[in-house]
């Protein structure tokens, strides 16, 4: 599974992955920051199940705040797109190429409107042309694809392999050329909406501009998930967090303070408090990659135990691990999860909560608790 942060501007997009994985990346609004993408770990969470059955948990592959699972994911920053990227201007080329291998793409928009499309600043800005364009860019890219191998498309098992070339599978593909046939320009635009779902992190809410523009992108694009956001906030309440000053779960609506502050340190935490917080419920970014991999993505979080009375592990761990799995996932497909040898010497696999013992082909829900049995 690839998450993938793209956008226009620099400054955003590196802002935004730098409050998702904390790690110090060029942040400038110069053209082209980001040339090679940046590769990072964030994390999506979860409730954890520790809670609801009264357990204390350790986790192995994961963390735990307060009865929230943090779960590790890949994530990336992939360099700016500017207009007439198809075309190979700027990093255009680049820029569509990393973007094959994601699986789903957070955009980051200016929704103040205080830069332009090439992120230029500027004022009055509308955000929805910077919604359009990225779509715009990769159906003509889609499209520049399909044209330039036209003939061979013509032969429906000939574009499946050029296709495939793309990141796409086959499934996808064959769902789009039921759905469209083979005229390229819809091929590209029902393939982008499948295979590179786009999530809209509307970023800089905190700004007196951004509230009527966020009205107007939904209006407007009422099929978008958009999603409000100030990566500037989530730094910074990381950061204190990370120095100990106050205690914040990513994605909460508040934080606690655990330490005294200056003045000014206890003024920016209460402008992010009642200008971000309570406004919104929070900064956003959580809620964007939550949504990216449960909503978008579908995966599910499922914890793999070899006791199934204590939760645990051989060595008494309990919950150890968290593993997301694709939907309709199996019993099975978890087992080769954990270790091809289990996998291949599946034998059953037990619900944890229920002590029921469940099928190969039993497709795991999210929050499951399953022990696997196999044979020595």
């Amino acid at each position: 599974m690839e998450v993938a942060v793209c956008g226009k501007t620099n400054v955003g997009k590196s802002t935004f992955f730098k409050a998702s994985t904390m790690i110090d990346v060029e942040i400038s609004n110069r053209a082209f920051c980001t040339i090679k993408p940046n590769f990072g770990i964030a994390y999506i969470t979860d409730k954890c199940p520790c809670q609801e059955l009264k357990i204390q948990c350790n986790p192995n592959n994961s963390k735990c705040m307060n009865g929230v699972r943090l779960i590790p994911v890949k994530l990336w920053d992939i360099a700016g797109l500017i207009p007439g990227a198809h075309e190979g201007r700027g990093l255009g080329n680049q820029f569509l190429n990393d973007i094959m291998r994601a699986d789903v793409l957070i955009h980051i928009v200016d929704v103040s409107g205080t830069t332009d499309l090439e992120g230029n600043p500027t004022t009055g800005h509308d955000p929805g042309e910077d919604v359009k364009f990225l779509e715009d860019e990769i159906d003509m890219w889609f499209t520049d694809v399909i044209q330039r191998n036209l003939k061979k498309i013509r032969d429906e098992k000939k574009a499946k392999v050029i296709l495939s070339g793309l990141g796409i599978n086959e499934k996808q593909i064959q769902t789009v050329l039921d759905k469209v046939g083979l005229e390229p320009e819809q091929i590209a635009k029902e393939l982008r909406r499948l295979s590179k779902p786009i999530l809209i992190a509307a970023n800089k809410m905190d700004l007196s501009s951004s509230e009527e523009n966020l009205k107007k992108l939904e209006k407007d694009f009422p099929h978008l998930t958009i999603v409000p956001c100030s990566a500037e906030a989530e730094i910074a309440l990381r950061t204190a967090e990370k120095n100990g000053f106050i205690e914040y779960v990513p994605g909460s609506n508040d934080f606690e303070i655990k330490k005294d502050l200056t003045d000014n340190q206890q003024k920016a935490l209460e402008l992010i408090r009642n200008n971000v917080l309570k406004k919104f419920g929070s900064t956003g970014v959580q809620d964007c990659l939550n949504k990216a991999v449960f909503d978008f993505l579908k995966y599910v979080a499922v914890y793999p135990v070899e006791n199934e009375f204590k939760f645990s592990n051989k060595k008494g761990e309990v919950l150890p691990d968290v593993f997301l799995m694709p939907p309709n996932s199996t019993a099975l497909d978890l087992a080769y999860k954990v270790h091809t040898d289990i996998g291949e010497k599946f034998i059953a696999a037990i619900d944890a909560r229920t002590n029921k013992r469940v099928s190969a082909d039993y497709v795991l829900k999210n929050g499951d608790i399953i022990s696997i049995k196999s044979s020595r």
